[in-house]
C-alpha cells in the first residue's frame, strides 16, 4: 500500500548535511551528518522501507568535528566524503576527508539492528583532502559518471581536482584553479555536470555562477549577478545539457541556459526566505525540489523547460479522427508550469533536500533542528507523468 503521508525521523542533534547514497540503486537510503559542539558527531544511515513505511537507522561516529557537507561515491557504496569543522588553538578550519563505512553497512538493507542501536560504529579514514594551503572546504563533488576516483573540492577561492589512488587511501592533487578579482572571493557551492563527458563543473561565489572546464581548469562562462544576493546552491538538469538551476538569498530559484547567460530562462519566486537547495529529479526533469529558511519544501513542475515540454507523444493509431485533431492541438501547446505541493512538516530552516537515488518518486528534506522528513511525489501527478 503506497501512501502519500510523510515519514518523520528526529535526530537528537542539529544537522544540515544530507545526501542520498548515490551508488545504492536498489534500496532507499540517505545519510545525515550532525552538528554538535559538545558531543561526538555522527552520520545517521537512514534506510527507508517503503512497503511498511518505516525507517531503519544505523549510526556511525564522526569524531573529527561538526559535519557541514556530505557526499557519497557514485561507484562504491561504502565510500563517502565529509567537510567538517576542526578547531585548533583558536582557529576553526573546515577540512575534508574520504571515509569508508563498515562492510556490513555498505548496502541498504531492511533489517533493523535489534535495538542495540547504541553500539555505534566508527568510520574508517581513507585519506584527508589536504587543504592547509588552500583555505576552508565548502564542498566535495564526485565525478558523476566516474569510477569514484575523481573528486573536486572547493576551498575558499580554490577549485581542487583530486585523484584517489590505492583503493582511495591516498588523494593526489592533480590540478587546481583560483578565483581572481575583487570582492569576497569564496565559493559557497558547486555541482559537477553529468554532461559533456563530465568535463564541466559550475560554482557559486557571492552573487555569481561560473562554469569551468575540468581539463584546462579555465572558466568557460560566468553568470554575473545571477541572484540579487548570495547564491546558495546549483544543480544541472540531468537530461538537458545546457540547463542549470540556481537559488539564493534573494528567495528566488532561477533556471539558466549556459549558452546565453544574460537572462534566466525562468524564475520561481515561491519562497519567502533564503533558498538553500535546489534539486532536479534524476528521471523526470520537470520535477524541481527546493528547500528554504522559510521552513518549507516546495515541489514544482517546471514542465515548459523540461526535456518533455509537450508531454508524452501519443501514437496516431490510438486516436479517432476527432480525437486526433483535438490531440494535435493539445500537443502544440506547452504544458503549464506550476507548484505541485508545499510541504510544511518542518519547524526550522530547511538546509537540504535530496531525491532518492533508488526511487524517483521519493525525496528527503532536513531541517536544522535535526528533523528528517521523507515524502513522495503526489500519486495523481506521478500517474499523470507516467501515463
Amino acid at each position: 500500500m503506497e501512501d502519500d503521508a510523510p515519514v518523520i525521523y528526529g535526530l537528537e542533534f542539529q544537522a544540515r548535511a544530507l545526501t542520498p547514497q548515490t551508488a545504492e540503486t536498489d534500496a532507499i537510503r540517505f545519510l545525515v551528518g550532525t552538528q554538535s559542539l559538545r558531543y561526538d558527531n555522527q552520520i545517521h544511515i537512514i534506510d527507508f522501507d517503503d512497503e511498511n513505511n518505516i525507517i531503519n537507522k544505523n549510526v556511525l561516529l564522526h569524531q573529527v568535528g561538526e559535519i557541514w557537507h556530505l557526499s557519497t561515491s557514485p561507484a562504491d557504496k561504502g565510500v563517502l566524503a565529509t567537510c567538517y569543522n576542526k578547531t585548533s588553538d583558536t582557529k576553526v578550519m573546515t577540512c575534508a576527508a574520504v571515509w569508508r563505512m563498515p562492510k556490513e553497512l555498505e548496502s541498504g538493507s531492511h533489517e533493523s539492528p535489534d535495538d542495540s542501536s547504541s553500539n555505534t560504529q566508527t568510520l574508517e579514514l581513507l585519506c584527508h583532502l589536504d587543504n592547509t594551503a588552500h583555505g576552508n572546504m565548502a564542498c566535495v563533488m564526485w565525478e558523476p559518471m566516474g569510477d569514484g576516483k575523481k573528486i573536486i573540492s572547493l576551498a575558499d577561492n580554490n577549485i581542487l581536482l583530486w585523484d584517489l589512488q590505492e583503493s582511495s587511501a591516498k588523494a593526489v592533487l592533480s590540478s587546481s584553479a583560483a578565483l581572481e578579482g575583487k570582492g569576497q572571493l569564496k565559493f559557497t557551492s558547486g555541482r559537477w555536470s553529468p554532461h559533456h563527458n563530465c568535463t564541466q563543473i559550475a560554482t557559486a561565489n557571492d552573487t555569481n555562477v561560473r562554469g569551468w572546464d575540468t581539463r584546462s581548469m579555465r572558466q568557460i562562462y560566468c553568470i554575473e549577478n545571477a541572484h540579487g544576493q548570495l547564491v546558495r546552491d546549483l544543480d544541472f538538469n540531468p537530461n538537458k545539457q545546457y540547463y542549470l538551476a540556481s537559488c539564493g538569498d534573494d528567495c528566488k530559484v532561477k533556471f539558466w541556459d549556459t549558452r546565453n547567460v544574460t537572462d534566466p530562462v525562468k524564475t520561481l519566486e515561491e519562497h519567502s526566505h533564503w533558498v538553500w537547495n535546489v534539486r532536479y529529479n534524476h528521471s523526470h526533469d520537470q520535477l524541481i525540489l527546493t528547500g528554504s529558511s522559510d521552513s518549507r519544501v516546495i515541489l514544482s513542475n517546471m514542465v515548459s523547460i523540461s526535456s518533455e515540454p509537450f508531454g508524452h507523444m501519443v501514437d496516431d493509431d490510438e486516436l479517432s479522427d476527432q480525437e486526433d485533431q483535438h490531440q494535435e492541438e493539445k500537443i502544440k501547446e506547452p504544458l503549464q508550469d506550476s507548484v505541485i505541493a508545499t510541504y510544511e512538516e518542518h519547524e526550522d530552516s530547511v538546509y537540504a533536500v535530496e531525491w532518492s537515488a533508488a526511487d524517483p518518486w521519493l525525496f528527503a528534506s532536513l531541517s536544522y533542528d535535526g528533523r528528517l522528513v521523507i515524502n513522495r511525489v503526489p500519486r495523481a501527478l506521478k500517474y499523470h507523468i507516467l501515463l
